[in-house]
């Protein structure tokens, strides 16, 4: 069963073209616009990764450190157009799988998704 990718981006018109580039990748995608319910949205199905646009979304090392820990199945990325984000450092070092340029690298995106897929430890099925 493939997983979903989550798109946090308050942004809507750059959220659906990412969207729409992880759909025609073979990889299904849903856009958020805000923080408010992703825990319940995160609870409510599998995902396989959430890339959080932190150049339009506020968060801090702590929200992510505390979606991380709750969720720790789900990769957890970072996209800017910013080269640093000293404000996010333990975040970023500790918590965040990979930090994305905008604009986005196809090649470099869908690199970082398939290895995570590949290795992707299947549940053993009774």
């Amino acid at each position: 069963m493939q997983k979903d990718i989550l798109i946090l981006d308050s942004d809507k018109k750059q959220s659906a073209e990412l969207c729409n580039l992880l759909n025609n990748g073979h990889f299904p995608a849903t856009a958020m616009h805000s923080l408010r319910n992703i825990d319940r949205c995160l609870e409510e199905k599998e995902w396989l990764a959430v890339i959080i646009d932190i150049d339009t979304v506020s968060v801090d090392n702590r929200t992510i450190r505390d979606l991380t820990l709750k969720f720790p199945a789900v990769y957890f990325f970072g996209l800017s157009a910013q080269p640093f984000h000293p404000e996010l450092k333990d975040a970023i070092c500790y918590h965040i799988y990979a930090c994305l340029n905008k604009p986005v690298d196809p090649g470099e995106l869908f690199y970082f998704l398939r290895s995570i897929c590949d290795n992707e430890i299947p549940l053993p099925t009774h």
